[in-house]
């Protein structure tokens, strides 16, 4: 460990200088200090440009021209005592599994849970 000593005698006078001295050198020197409202601004005027830009190369349009095909559905009305299961084992294909007529029902009816309620109208696959 090494240690670095300053004798009286390396100090000369005319390297110190008074406060006043070092703010007009500075100020001739052209130093810039930003003050925290100064930082601020400086920030918030680099996140809306980072923003801005972000959303004019972000913005281009990934549609197409063509209509998607929606699928064919028809509304039903829940009877009083018929559950969800019920229904798509109805509508179910022979040989298809009816869990997944399940969740194309609830996917089409934006349902939460298979609970119905009787003479509730929804959407199933044709």
């Amino acid at each position: 460990m090494s240690t670095y000593v300053i004798q009286p005698s390396a100090i000369q006078p005319s390297s110190v200088r008074s406060p006043s001295a070092a703010r007009r050198a500075d100020q001739v020197t052209g130093t810039v200090r930003l003050t925290r409202r100064g930082r601020l601004v400086l920030f918030l005027v680099a996140l809306a440009t980072v923003l801005v830009v972000g959303f004019f190369l972000g913005a281009g349009s990934v549609a197409t021209g063509e209509r998607g095909a929606s699928p064919a559905t028809e509304i039903v009305m829940v009877q009083p005592g018929e559950t969800l299961w019920d229904i798509a084992s109805r509508i179910t294909p022979a040989g298809d599994d009816v869990r997944e007529t399940m969740f194309d029902i609830k996917r089409l009816n934006a349902l939460a849970s298979s609970a119905l309620d009787a003479g509730q109208r929804i959407r199933v696959p044709a």
